[in-house]
């Protein structure tokens, strides 16, 4: 199947001409997370007018060509689990995109039960997609050919796929709950800023049992993986897992050759850094008492536990939405999520406005079970 693959704005001109116009544009991201230190976008996949284009957003800016469309809510636009792919497009082109269908928010309101877009073309479709380049490195030039069908095949098919769904949600009547899903989602990937990652010793497993001095030396240890792998543009974790660095914290090494006897730890890396690694470990051996940070207090907590008696009004109003999800053959999770039913719990709303306030609830959600949620809660 041919593709058109557009490097340069001075090469969009058919492009151009089928987005003018268009009423419906399936649309598709790749980024490189999973291989470089930064997981900016690297390629975008348009289907209109039966053609598929492959665009490269490293070799030039194209939201001069996709922004008008893409932000027109009059243009449907076709996705497949948006959600990371909004937050691309906004972050590195600074578009805002609206119009958009998710067939994996169809397919979910419909009660299927695989939502991965290669399960749903299967099942739908009878299409089966390769999975030769999930894993791909998005960001490496040039890209073969079979990485740029393999990415094609994603917009592709979506328009006969969001066909078949919408029939179906068209029959249960849940129309209107599929497009009010899809706002809420524009909405979030607009809001969204840069999130704080927090204290990344907390994403290290067995860091919670060091003592603060090696806790200590182990955010400097993943500060010196992190500048690598910035550097380098590599994935921290493919810089140097983390479980070397935490045994690199206990044996408080004195040379780095002394790195080569940790399991896992790159001879290359021990060579090129090591020494640095080295002299970082070490000065953390030499802080008083008072400037080390442990482990975080709050992480060791958790959540705090709610009353019993807000426990007690969880389970009744869980119950009630496990009763009318099954009637309406929806996974639970899908019609009401258990932190919306916690705050409602919390919340005690008494008026169709106040349960709608909670963060997570949707006007479907509260046309299919408010009444009976709101009933429970006035019952004390």
């Amino acid at each position: 199947m041919s593709h058109i693959y557009i490097e340069s704005r001075d090469f969009a001109d058919a492009l151009f001409d089928d987005l003018d116009g268009a009423k419906r544009i399936a649309l598709d991201c790749e980024a490189a997370g999973f291989h470089r230190y930064s997981d900016r976008l690297c390629l975008i996949q348009l289907t209109v007018a039966d053609q598929t284009y492959i665009l490269d957003p490293l070799s030039f800016d194209p939201s001069e060509i996709l922004r008008r469309p893409l932000e027109d809510p009059a243009v449907e636009v076709l996705m497949h689990g948006a959600d990371f792919d909004l937050r691309l497009l906004s972050r590195d082109l600074g578009i805002k995109l609206r119009g958009l269908s998710d067939t994996q928010i169809y397919a979910a309101l419909i009660g299927e039960e695989g939502l991965g877009l290669q399960s749903l073309l299967e099942s739908r479709l009878g299409v089966k997609l390769s999975k030769k380049y999930q894993r791909a490195d998005w960001a490496q030039r040039p890209l073969t050919e079979s990485m740029l069908e393999y990415a094609a095949e994603d917009t592709r098919h979506l328009g006969r796929l969001a066909g078949l769904l919408l029939d179906d949600l068209e029959r249960l009547g849940r129309m209107e709950w599929a497009a009010e899903e899809c706002r809420a989602l524009e909405s979030v990937a607009e809001d969204s800023g840069e999130e704080d990652e927090g204290d990344p010793v907390t994403r290290v497993k067995g860091a919670r049992d060091l003592s603060p001095r090696q806790v200590t030396a182990l955010r400097e240890a993943l500060a010196w993986r992190d500048e690598i792998a910035r550097q380098k543009d590599r994935a921290p974790f493919r810089v140097i897992g983390e479980p070397p660095l935490v045994e690199a914290v206990a044996r408080k090494p004195r040379r780095a050759e002394e790195l080569l006897d940790i399991r896992g730890f790159p001879k290359r890396l021990a060579h090129s850094d090591g020494k640095e690694l080295i002299r970082r470990l070490h000065a953390v051996t030499e802080l008083p008492d008072e400037a080390l940070v442990p482990y975080p207090k709050h992480d060791n907590r958790g959540p705090a536990r709610p009353p019993p008696e807000v426990e007690a009004r969880f389970r009744r109003l869980k119950d009630i939405r496990n009763r009318v999800a099954d009637e309406l053959e929806l996974p639970r999770g899908t019609l009401l999520a258990n932190a919306v039913l916690t705050e409602i719990a919390r919340e005690e709303p008494r008026t169709r406005d106040e349960l709608l306030a909670v963060d997570g609830m949707r006007q479907w959600k509260a046309d299919a079970l408010g009444d009976r949620l709101l009933e429970e809660v006035a019952r004390g």
